[in-house]
């Protein structure tokens, strides 16, 4: 290819799963990642949102997730997320909520209600002490029954993904993410060598090839890169912030104690004076008792 392409930039990947060209791609894709959870495999989807290269002409693009919807009216939700925005998790399922509540139109029963996944493609890792980089979520109880078989959540970690060699279809898939921007098209891997595969290819090739979808391509990754710059100030910018928190509460902890054993020294004086006042008194008294008996004695 004239130029490295990386099928995880956001354009890319909505070409790739998201175009009319592409159907092919998409129905495989998802029988690939929810191999476990169709009773039978897709063969047809209809694309809601479909790629449109016009999206991308002046830079744009807001609307990056893939949405379609299978024979049986059930729905899907394919997204890449290169960076941990904050409150990302929150933001995954509201995202699976939103897409499975607009099924309904007004007067509609709960009964018309499908299943609904949302497949979310990670860049960076979202839950470090967890080992495993597949993650599927869905309505469980604390024993593992289901309260209603209506789809879910699947979250792919690519940073904790290490494939060497691939043994299913969502392996080849998770090798082509995290491997893509480095293969060659005319030197293509035995794990590549599928016709879904090389159908990938040639739309990576296509951004490397036409000069519009390659500046497309730079559009969006520069973008990219600005915004984990920014995110990255962000997070520095977040924990300078909350070491001065931290360091203002110390601050505020040595005072407050400070203060405490001051004032717990004033009691200790205080008690002190007032016991050296009770003891002169008593010397006081005695000393007058003494002179009393004295002036006794003489009389």
């Amino acid at each position: 290819m004239k130029h490295s392409i990386d099928p995880k930039i956001d354009c890319v990947f909505k070409a790739l799963l998201g175009a009319e060209r592409n159907r092919r791609l998409l129905i495989h894709f998802l029988n690939a990642i929810l191999a476990g959870e169709l009773a039978v495999p897709l063969t047809e989807v209809e694309i809601l949102d479909p790629y449109n290269e016009r999206e991308f002409i002046d830079d744009k693009l807001s609307i990056v997730d893939v949405k379609a919807r299978d024979r049986a009216g059930r729905f899907y939700q394919i997204e890449i997320q290169l960076l941990n925005i904050p409150d990302l998790p929150a933001r995954i399922l509201y995202g699976w909520a939103d897409l499975y509540s607009a099924q309904l139109r007004d007067g509609e029963g709960y009964d018309r209600l499908q299943p609904t996944y949302s497949i979310w493609l990670l860049g960076q890792t979202l839950r470090p002490k967890i080992t495993e980089a597949v993650h599927c979520f869905r309505l469980r109880d604390e024993q593992g029954r289901s309260l209603v078989e209506h789809g879910g959540i699947w979250l792919l970690e690519l940073s904790k993904c290490r494939i060497a060699a691939v043994e299913t279809e969502q392996d080849r898939w998770l090798k082509f993410f995290i491997e893509g921007e480095r293969l060659d098209d005319e030197h293509l891997p035995a794990w590549m060598q599928t016709e879904e595969m090389r159908q990938a290819m040639s739309t990576l090739k296509a951004f490397s090839e036409k000069e519009r979808a390659y500046h497309q391509y730079q559009a969006r990754q520069n973008y990219l890169r600005q915004q984990k710059s920014i995110e990255a100030y962000q997070a520095a910018l977040r924990a300078d912030i909350e070491r001065a928190e931290a360091e203002l509460e110390q601050a505020r902890a040595a005072k407050a104690q400070a203060e405490a054993a001051k004032a717990q020294a004033e009691a200790e004086s205080t008690q002190e004076r007032a016991a050296k006042e009770q003891e002169r008194a008593a010397k006081e008294a005695a000393l007058a008792e003494i002179e009393r008996l004295k002036a006794l004695l003489r009389k």
